[in-house]
């Protein structure tokens, strides 16, 4: 039976955007949000010291990071709100990170991208959210620039069309590099409560998504990138050269 602290951390993780009466927003990506002021619950997100997003330029080591997924075909149920577009799907997918497994629970999107590499921001990341049975966080990013349209985005983007509770089909896998090397270092949400102790990896190649893709995630996301944090004494690797 999966623990109590794994079904808490899934509700948290299936809801990063929150619902539509959510207490605060996004600004505009470069600011302190300071969203501590608005609910004291949210205190961590102004003074943890392990926040996400960060500039992945910043890499204090390099190594190749033991990282392989399990995605390939799936059937998900499409969640909308202000601020946000999610797709959340069935158990039996996810990745192993150094030998652990992760269960993927949803996708969810930013515009623009959250995590920079050295300054730069791309027009649109792709989340997806883990847990392992314990409750442990993971998260792979996957960021688009602007070219070839995206197959799994495509169906995604029609089912957010159709609204709340749409049912789309698509393989996973091309939405994610064929090589996955990945930037890895632990973070936080990037949404209140801003909990911390989330293992995050973000892939170094870059994808790409139609600039009518791009736009119709904008259309419904806005500004939805949260403003970059220091990386601290923390330990950032990037992939090997």
């Amino acid at each position: 039976m999966k623990s109590f602290a794994y079904l808490a951390l899934v509700s948290l993780a299936a809801t990063p955007a929150m619902a539509q009466d959510k207490d605060w927003n996004f600004g505009d990506g470069t600011a302190p949000e300071r969203w501590s002021t608005i609910n004291t619950d949210y205190a961590i997100c102004d003074a943890g010291l392990n926040q996400s997003p960060i500039d992945l330029g910043a890499a204090n080591a390099r190594g190749d990071v033991e990282l392989t997924t399990n995605f390939g075909n799936s059937t998900g149920t499409i969640d909308l709100g202000t601020e946000k577009v999610q797709v959340n799907f069935p158990a039996g997918l996810g990745m192993n990170s150094g030998g652990k497994e992760f269960n993927l629970i949803q996708v969810h999107f930013h515009t623009p991208s959250e995590h920079a590499i050295s300054g730069k921001r791309y027009p649109l990341v792709a989340h997806f959210v883990h847990a392992t049975d314990e409750g442990e966080l993971g998260v792979l990013g996957v960021m688009y620039e602007e070219g070839d349209a995206n197959p799994a985005l495509a169906e995604i983007v029609e089912g957010v069309g159709e609204g709340k509770g749409a049912a789309v089909e698509f393989d996973i896998n091309e939405m994610v590099p064929d090589d996955l090397d990945v930037f890895r270092y632990m973070g936080s949400l990037t949404t209140p409560p801003c909990s911390e102790g989330v293992n995050w990896h973000v892939a170094d190649t870059v994808l790409t998504a139609s600039a009518e893709q791009i736009a119709a995630m904008e259309a419904n996301l806005g500004p939805s990138a949260r403003s970059l944090q220091p990386l601290g004494s923390r330990l950032l690797v990037a992939p090997s050269e």
